[in-house]
């Protein structure tokens, strides 16, 4: 099983190699003019992190198969975006979200979108490289700071060397083996287990419902894939790069329905880990118990597996963070870079973040703290597009660029000061129920909903002249 990682590692630093000779300019390196193949790997695999493999199979294992509405609330969320928003968003010709914020708001309204995003992308980043570490250090047996070190220095190595062609390349190979991975150990534990029917009737009461684990859990799954998957930079980024508006919406579509159905798989496997192991001390055991039931290749396939939910995350959001300052802060004060300085700034920053993601995780990795920055640096997203669908619904109303940034910082410390306050006193301030998601998400409706009609009371007429070089 260790050979058979090492080897699979090697392929993907190949494979990044390969990448960088294909695209050598900065338009490459973000991407540019991807088909639908290319698009829907880069996307989809950015979707299906660690939560989507381990994360599922202990909801599974806790509420059965309703776990799996995890990744369908994020298909729901994606198909969303296809409908409603992909080719609008391909058609404005920027590959970031700040772009499409500075398409509607203006320039400095763009800055401080991609510095938020930034944020967020380094927050998530964190998280994966945590997940990445655990995973190496089950498998490797090596201290979990080497684990992290090791594992993270070579994500950032293939993002750096092929940009968006490597994410491409490496993810359509990750999700190859995640869904051979998971469906070969489906198959083989539902028949060592006697059969499907056999299977069903060895299960909890509640375990085949698809509404188990609560409707206000789903319905939070829901709420928040919707807002995010319309704002999230690393999965939006393939979308922004397709070739024309068509690939674009039907990429998009086609993300929706691999993200969708996958946790399902995971998410049986935990619920046949219920049955094999019903006393565990933790859920979060749950996958790697029933490792040890399967053959060594299935076990090894399904570890391989694992670690590329991790790794097909992971790289987008590097290269999301490279992207996002490059060509929404850098060019906005030197705007005449040229290509080759611009590839270099990339990749540079590229790098930069990937390893503030393996030194904070290294640091955080034994403390909750993580957690409340990720909760946090998700409802900056969810913020954000709500700021953003005003601008797209109300296009013929034009606002202060000053009072859409005072909105979004405001927004922004409204989720901190929600955080924090549950970090400190072990509750959230107004509700337990009212975390900082919805804290943030009515703090943005206000704004927004006060900027309008007081700019509509002012009859300042149509948008034009925004004003600012945009970099699309």
């Amino acid at each position: 099983m260790l050979v058979a990682l090492l080897i699979y590692i090697a392929i993907i630093l190949i494979i990044g190699f390969i990448a960088n000779k294909k695209g050598k300019t900065a338009k490459s390196f973000h991407g540019a003019n991807l088909g639908v193949l290319m698009c829907v790997a880069a996307g989809a695999g950015e979707w299906m992190g660690g939560t989507s493999t381990t994360g599922v199979s202990e909801y599974g294992y806790l509420f059965g198969i309703s776990g799996a509405w995890y990744t369908i609330a994020n298909g729901l969320g994606i198909m969303v975006c296809a409908f409603f928003f992909a080719k609008l968003y391909r058609s404005l010709n920027t590959p970031t979200v700040p772009g499409i914020v500075g398409h509607y708001y203006g320039v400095k309204a763009r800055t401080v979108a991609s510095a938020l995003l930034i944020l967020v992308m380094v927050a998530v980043g964190i998280s994966q490289m945590i997940a990445i570490g655990t995973l190496g250090k089950t498998i490797f047996n090596i201290p979990i700071e080497w684990s992290i070190a090791v594992l993270g220095i070579i994500v950032i190595l293939y993002t750096i060397f092929g940009g968006m062609l490597a994410v491409s390349y490496t993810n359509t190979l990750h999700l190859i083996v995640m869904y051979v991975g998971m469906a070969a150990a489906v198959i083989y534990c539902v028949a060592s287990m006697g059969g499907l029917n056999t299977t069903i009737k060895a299960l909890p009461e509640g375990y085949s419902s698809f509404t188990n684990i609560g409707i206000p859990k789903i319905g939070s799954w829901v709420l928040a894939s919707v807002l995010g998957a319309c704002t999230a930079q690393a999965g939006i980024q393939p979308i922004l790069a397709a070739r024309d508006e068509k690939v674009a919406a039907k990429s998009a579509a086609i993300i929706a329905l691999i993200v969708a159905p996958f946790g399902i798989l995971t998410a049986v496997l935990g619920m046949i880990a219920k049955i094999r192991f019903p006393e565990l001390s933790s859920a979060k055991l749950a996958l790697p118990q029933l490792l040890s039931t399967m053959p060594p290749v299935l076990a090894g396939l399904v570890t391989a597996a694992m670690m590329a939910a991790v790794l097909s995350t992971a790289s987008p959001i590097f290269l999301s963070c490279g992207t996002l300052f490059t060509r929404d802060i850098y060019l906005r004060f030197k705007p005449e870079t040229k290509d080759k300085k611009e590839l270099y700034v990339s990749r540079t920053v590229t790098g930069i973040a990937g390893t503030i993601c393996i030194v904070a995780a290294i640091v955080f990795f034994n403390s909750s703290t993580v957690l409340d920055i990720v909760y946090f640096a998700y409802s900056i997203r969810g913020s954000l597009f709500i700021i953003l669908l005003f601008g797209i619904l109300a296009k013929n109303i034009k606002v202060p660029e000053t009072e859409v940034i005072v909105s979004m910082l405001l927004t922004a410390c409204v989720g901190f000061i929600w955080v924090i306050y549950k970090h400190i006193i072990g509750s959230y301030p107004i509700s337990q129920s009212f975390s900082e998601t919805y804290a943030t998400l009515c703090t943005a409706i206000i704004c927004m909903v006060a900027i309008y009609i007081a700019s509509s009371i002012r009859g300042t007429g149509n948008k034009s002249g925004l004003g600012g070089r945009e970099h699309g």
